[in-house]
This record gives C-alpha cells, structure tokens and sequence, in this order.
C-alpha cells in the first residue's frame, strides 16, 4: 500500500504554469487518450508516478488511493477481500489508472443496475488551476451547498483539476453470475428489455448484436436459476471473459477503423432509424453504432429522442467529438471552470473547444 505522494510537486508545476500561462496536459496511463477532443497543449504532467492504496477498510467498504495507482491493483486488492467496484470502470489497457477511470467517468455492462461512476465517488484530493491542494467530501457521502465537486470531476478529463486522491465506495462481489443467451432481432431484445426492467430480476448486465440477447444475472444460485424460468428459453453460462471483452472493447465488434458512436437514449427507445452496425447495451440505453450517415444527422436522431450522441473513437478530426451544448448549459460549464481553473490552462480543449 506505499506508493509515492507528489502532490506539493503537482501543485508547484501548475503555479508555474499558470503563471507563464503554458497549458498542462494531465496524463495517467494513457490508456484512454483516444476519448475525447485533443489537447491544446504541448507540455504533459504525468500523474502515473503519483500510486499507491492510501487507506482500505473492508468492513467499511471504502477505499481510497492515489489517482496513479493502476486500476488492476485496486481491483485485485477487493477481489482478496470478496468487494468489487461496482460501476465495472472499463480499462482499455493495462495502464488504466483509479485518476483516468474517474476523469473519463466512463461505466461498464452493471452500470444501469449499480450506477454511474459519480456514484460512488465520495471524495476527492485535488489541485486547481492556481496550484492549490484541496480536499472535497470524505469517506461517508455528504450533502453540501453549491456544486458537489466530487462529482463533478468524474467524466470531466482532468480540465477541473488534476486529481491527487479518490475515495469509491465499493460493493461485495455477488455470490455467483450467470449469462443467459437468446435468439431475437433488435426491437424484440427492446421490447423485452423494457418488460424485464419493470421485474425484480437480478440482472447486472443486458445487451444484444447480431441477433442475440445477452443478460448477465447476478447473486444466488437459487434465485438465478428460478429467473432464469421467469426469463424464458436459453442456456445459463459462465461468461465472465466474455463480459470483460465488452467492457474493454476487446469484442471484434470494437476493432475497426471506422468512426464509433455512442448514442446514450432513454432505454425504452425503440431501435432508431440509422442504417449501420448496432450493439445495444445498458439495456438499450447505451447504443454503439458504426455508420455512413453525417454526423449532424446521427446528433440530431438522437437529441429528437431525448439522447446525446459522442463520437467515442476514430472521429475524423473537423466532427467534435461530444454533442455541442446548449447555450446555457454552457455558460454553466464556463463558471465552473473558470472557478477552479481561471487561466484554463488544464487540459484545454478535451471537452469541448470552448472550454
């Protein structure tokens, strides 16, 4: 559980930065620099050196560690004690680090089931765009005034802040998991995904491609094989590798070059009018999608059902990668980082070239 703890250096390196007005581009492993718009900047600040389990109390399911420290260390270290972390945070390299699974915000197949990433944050060290060491919430959840910052800073790519410190809650693993595996196209998968969410299942996980249905239960032997009588037909299995490769977009649908959509819609959508390749997961509402149609048209197809849509990888270099934002909700995103990061001067860019 040692590990190195080089915040007073994080923290002089951006009061220096800040005062030459030279943005920083924080990277962990790298093991997700493909996600996101590029950064207008030049010079790097390395978190990876900065790891290592700073305090985990099992019976509190709590841990806490440092934003460098390798995300498989972390899980490894639950797995010894029966925990997990629950929003299933995929890796996309053995370089994933606790700081990069948090900045993405990215959650994986439980997410629908547990929650997001943000969840379980409960707190975090960080340091400003001033150079400033600040701590926020601590090992219990708290309700405070203003913006809960925590929070904010899973999915915000490192331009709040360079994160020193994460304290997740965790959960315990379930007794045993199971996949179940049915044959149906698209919007029959839908329709029975909208039926079953309104059952209490143990579901942790439901997708389909290629004509077929995926759903991963989880907890009790018992209570997995009566659900698996309430679900209908199919063999339960024991997949986790194949549950893994999804997460890490290890799955041959992933491995192309093409540009890849993800549409984030209300889960009772109905399958939406694009020609292309689909993979449905969180239970339709997570939904991938390689496709020829004009990025304005898959934007706007989503925004008409209440659904964003982000270019995840190979986005061709004039398409943003994240949907615009309305004006308000700009002007919102504007105040909060000039509050933390006045010279914008951390991870310029990432999110949207306005910020």
């Amino acid at each position: 559980m040692a590990g190195r703890d080089l915040t007073s250096e994080f923290a002089a390196r951006i009061r220096d930065a800040a005062a030459a007005g030279e943005p920083l581009s924080i990277v962990g492993g790298g093991s997700k620099s493909f996600y996101g718009n590029p950064c207008q900047a030049r010079q790097t600040l390395d978190t990876s050196p900065h790891n290592g389990i700073v305090d985990y109390e099992p019976s509190e399911l709590v841990v806490r560690a440092r934003s460098g420290t390798p995300l498989a260390e972390v899980e490894s270290l639950l797995a010894e004690h029966g925990q997990m972390l629950a929003f299933e945070p995929p890796h996309f390299g053995a370089r994933a680090t606790l700081g990069g699974a948090i900045a993405a915000g990215l959650s994986g197949p439980r997410r629908p089931w547990q929650g997001a990433a943000r969840d379980f944050v409960l707190g975090v060290g960080l340091v400003n765009g001033r150079g400033e060491t600040l701590r926020f919430g601590g090992q219990v959840m708290k309700n405070v005034a203003g913006y809960d910052v925590s929070r904010l800073m899973a999915g915000a790519l490192g331009t709040l802040g360079l994160m020193t410190e994460v304290s997740l809650k965790v959960l315990p693993q379930p007794a045993c998991e199971y996949t179940l595996k049915q044959v149906c196209d698209q919007a029959e998968a839908l329709r029975r995904f909208s039926d079953w969410q309104a059952r209490a299942l143990p579901l942790s996980a439901a997708c389909w491609h290629d004509g077929h249905l995926y759903l991963r239960l989880s907890g009790e032997e018992h209570s997995l094989r009566h659900a698996q009588h309430r679900l209908g037909d199919g063999l339960l299995e024991a997949l986790p590798d194949w549950w893994r490769q999804l997460r890490d977009h290890q799955h041959p649908f992933f491995q192309r070059s093409e540009p890849l959509w993800r549409l984030s819609v209300p889960p009772a959508t109905p399958p939406l009018a694009l020609d292309g390749d689909w993979f449905i997961d969180w239970g339709g509402a997570q939904r991938w999608l390689y496709t020829a149609a004009r990025p304005e048209q898959v934007r706007a197809l989503a925004a008409s059902v209440g659904g964003h849509a982000t270019l995840f990888r190979n986005a061709p270099p004039e398409v943003p990668v994240f949907q615009p934002l309305p004006a308000s909700l700009l002007a919102l995103q504007r105040r909060i980082r000039h509050a933390m990061d006045p010279a914008g001067i951390l991870n310029p860019g990432r999110l949207h070239e306005e910020l």
